[in-house]
């Protein structure tokens, strides 16, 4: 019955995931991370490495979520491959870096920097007014690069595809939030993919790691998510591309509340 418990706990967040993935551009890594979390612990893992292996973990199934989605989107050309290709280096470097620094932060450290990122993200969504904009346009040549960086880095260290940075920061640049969500997602393969190979290395040999995990990546857990999110992302893509950005906006603000309450009371306690 446990096991049964575990394969359904599993399925449905991959399934959420997914959804998440096409309707926000976050990767599925939002609802990935603290599910994985729970079971880790509820299954007896070690925890001071639930959280890397829930993060790494996460981090391989949004390498499959974010193809699906960016793929919807592409259809639908709502992509700025420009913006895609100035960036992706940068990115790629940024989640390289938050993967192999994971290493030496402990549990608790990753689980409360997750609880207080997606938090702030979170209330930032919620005061910000409809249309306002920080900056007029956004910034282009190197003085841009930081900026990429920065978000490979943090996401790959909260086990999230980038939607939940790179969505704010183009909206608040004049972005229409349709094109940044679809943009988010394909940023969300640059970052899963390089950001889960850090994971591997950092974990690899770790005496603590549960059967079938490859380093801090659990195969059981990619095996059974990662189709699931495939085939929701596009269910996803198609309902943020017919509600209005607004309510898109909101939406992914109580996502990230809710996500970032219950990582930092699990961490606190």
């Amino acid at each position: 019955m446990e096991i049964a418990y575990l394969f359904a706990a599993l399925a449905g967040a991959g399934v959420a995931a997914g959804l998440l993935a096409g309707l926000l551009g976050v990767g599925g890594g939002i609802v990935i991370v603290p599910v994985l979390f729970s079971i880790l612990l509820l299954i007896g893992v070690d925890p001071a490495i639930c959280m890397h292996l829930a993060v790494g973990t996460s981090l391989m199934t949004i390498v499959a979520t974010s193809m699906s989605s960016a793929r919807a989107h592409h259809r639908k050309g709502a992509i700025d491959w420009a913006l895609a290709r100035r960036w992706a280096v940068a990115i790629a470097l940024g989640a390289v870096a938050g993967g192999l620094i994971a290493r030496f932060l402990n549990s608790q450290e990753l689980s409360l920097f997750f609880a207080v990122v997606a938090l702030s993200v979170a209330i930032y969504l919620s005061v910000r007014r409809e249309g306002t904009q920080l900056f007029p346009s956004l910034p282009k040549g190197l003085k841009a690069q930081p900026i990429p960086v920065l978000i490979g880095f943090v996401s790959s260290l909260m086990g999230i595809g980038g939607g939940t940075f790179t969505v704010p920061v183009l909206s608040s640049c004049g972005y229409p939030v349709r094109n940044a969500v679809a943009t988010s997602s394909f940023f969300g393969l640059l970052i899963a993919l390089p950001g889960a190979l850090a994971f591997m290395a950092a974990g690899w040999g770790d005496p603590r790691l549960p059967p079938l995990s490859l380093g801090y990546v659990n195969l059981l857990g990619f095996v059974i998510i990662a189709p699931l999110t495939t085939l929701a992302a596009p269910w996803g893509a198609r309902i943020a591309h017919a509600i209005a950005p607004n309510i898109l906006r909101r939406l992914f603000a109580v996502f990230l509340a809710i996500t970032a309450v219950k990582m930092g009371y699990s961490a606190l306690a």
